[in-house]
């Protein structure tokens, strides 16, 4: 009888202790999970309930707690929180997955291959491409109308710069578009040569042409979203900083995302025009699980590429050339004004050290009696010595660290020793400011995040040049680097209290490697890709 009532008392104790267990919609187990919390701690297992995280720690932890009917096995892959691109141009992309590709292209004469060919697929009557970079042609000049003028005299021809700040076009788009050698051009340039307009435009005359672009259907809008939101999640990105939206393809979005068309996680920028600002001002911030609507994206100056960004001296390859604020002082004042006397935030693209001077005294000036603004500087390329301090009050630089690799190899011919000293200066910016947004500017640079996480611990290229890395003083940790790609990136969103970390009570917003990217070969990095994306809980890749 004793032995039976022990039984029966050891039976009821294990039946007691398994109805005790918590049923959660997903355990995943047998990982290293890098947190990214404030200790930056390692756990192997989480549950997650409706889209979030309820408990992390060691497997023995989670599997005595809690049981699901969909348990992972990760099998020793590494887990980490799903990765932030805090400055790119989500939508941009999209569309360019619709339009021609010229990244990469070597020549003039290799552009009107592709173009030929893209012509000849679509049946096109009006022809749009990207991603043309003349520094990587053998002769690095601006190519001029000539060439397209040939190939395509009766369709117009648009082709954007990689760094989306100078375009060239044929004549046919130049007729079109009203542009002659007598057009005014103010916040930039249209190039004039024997007379007559080359069909280079810089900066802000483009909108002249982009004026005559067919819009978008709604069909090709939403394909533009859905294809490009198929390439984030395959390079492990769950949250997009668009930078610089219009009202009405942020309200596409909320409407796809709402009909679960599109789950990806965007924080959009509105384009800080006048009409646009006073429709957000009166409608107020807006945020659902997957969408933030709390910034402006103003444009302080144009590229470095282009010699657009607008430097306090005349560039070193190009003495009569400073570059160029894309508006007065006093109107990127007023904006920064009326941003400041609301709840939004406000980022503004600058890149040369004299736009960077610019807006960065006008955030101190407006933001004087406000606290915990987190206005960030987009691009923050070229610097002052004495300008760094500002990030000191609370600006959040956001950086691209590919911009650095690709643009190494001509920045100097622009920019001169002493200047590139204070450029592309991640690690001081860091310092500065005690936290760092990484983003990668697509399609300007590759959506590829490997590539930005390489380029900032490796300060190299894909390329692994230069062997010992390019202005090394200024890499940044692996940890450092991460915690920029996902929890101060968040932080910069104001979003660091639902992801950005694999904490309880977080969305379960994390990526799976089958290697460690916090131990594994520096060349190996950028051929790394994840095995696993998950949004919410819910595997998308």
């Amino acid at each position: 009888m004793r032995f039976i009532s022990l039984f029966l008392a050891l039976f009821l104790l294990i039946s007691c202790s398994q109805k005790t267990k918590i049923s959660v919609d997903t355990i995943i187990t047998d990982a290293t999970i890098y947190s990214v919390d404030n200790a930056f701690g390692i756990a192997s297992a989480m549950a997650i309930e409706e889209g979030k995280i309820v408990a992390i720690g060691t497997n023995s932890e989670i599997t005595k707690q809690y049981e699901s009917k969909n348990t992972v096995d990760a099998e020793g892959k590494f887990i980490y929180p799903g990765l932030f691109d805090a400055h790119c141009h989500f939508y941009s992309y999209g569309l360019s997955l619709q339009e021609a590709d010229l990244r990469g292209t070597k020549s003039m004469d290799e552009i009107i291959t592709r173009l030929k060919a893209f012509q000849k697929e679509k049946n096109s009557t009006f022809i749009v491409g990207n991603g043309w970079d003349q520094n990587d042609w053998k002769v690095k000049k601006y190519p001029t109308k000539a060439e397209l003028d040939v190939a395509f005299p009766d369709i117009p021809v648009v082709l954007n710069r990689v760094d989306g700040h100078a375009i060239i076009v044929n004549s046919k788009a130049l007729k079109l578009a009203g542009i002659t050698k007598d057009t005014k051009a103010v916040g930039g340039q249209i190039e004039i040569a024997n007379g007559e307009p080359t069909g280079i435009l810089v900066d802000n005359p483009m909108e002249l042409v982009f004026k005559i672009i067919p819009k978008p259907t709604r069909k090709i809008q939403i394909a533009a979203l859905l294809d490009a939101e198929k390439v984030m999640f395959d390079y492990g990105l769950t949250t997009v900083n668009d930078a610089g939206l219009d009202p009405d393809v942020i309200h596409l979005i909320d409407s796809l995302q709402k009909a679960k068309v599109m789950t990806l996680n965007v924080y959009a920028m509105v384009t800080a025009n006048q009409k646009n600002i006073d429709y957000y001002l009166k409608k107020g911030i807006y945020k659902t699980d997957n969408l933030n609507v709390r910034s402006f994206k103003m444009y302080g100056d144009g590229a470095l590429g282009s010699r657009g960004a607008c430097m306090h001296k005349p560039y070193s390859d190009k003495p009569d050339q400073y570059g160029a604020l894309l508006a007065p002082i006093s109107g990127l004042k007023d904006v920064a004004r009326q941003i400041a006397a609301s709840n939004f935030q406000l980022n503004t693209h600058a890149i040369g050290d004299s736009a960077n001077t610019v807006i960065l005294k006008i955030y101190k000036e407006v933001l004087t009696d406000t606290k915990d603004r987190r206005w960030k500087i987009e691009h923050a390329q070229v610097l002052r010595e004495a300008d760094f301090d500002y990030f000191r009050f609370g600006i959040i630089p956001s950086v691209q660290p590919t911009h650095a690799t690709s643009d190494m190899y001509w920045a100097e011919d622009r920019l001169g020793k002493e200047r590139l000293k204070n450029a592309y200066a991640y690690k001081k910016l860091l310092q500065k400011a005690g936290m760092i947004a990484l983003g990668t500017d697509f399609p300007v640079e590759e959506v590829n995040p490997m590539l930005t996480f390489h380029a900032a611990v490796a300060r190299k290229d894909s390329k692994e040049y230069p062997k010992g890395g390019y202005q090394m003083e200024n890499a940044l940790t692996r940890a450092e680097t991460l915690r920029g790609m996902t929890i101060w990136a968040a932080f910069s969103n104001f979003e660091e209290k639902e992801k950005g970390s694999l904490e309880v009570g977080k969305w379960a917003d994390f990526v799976m490697y089958d290697q460690d990217l916090m131990k594994v070969e520096e060349n190996k990095i950028v051929k790394m890709k994840p095995t696993n994306t998950y949004l919410k809980g819910q595997k998308v890749k």
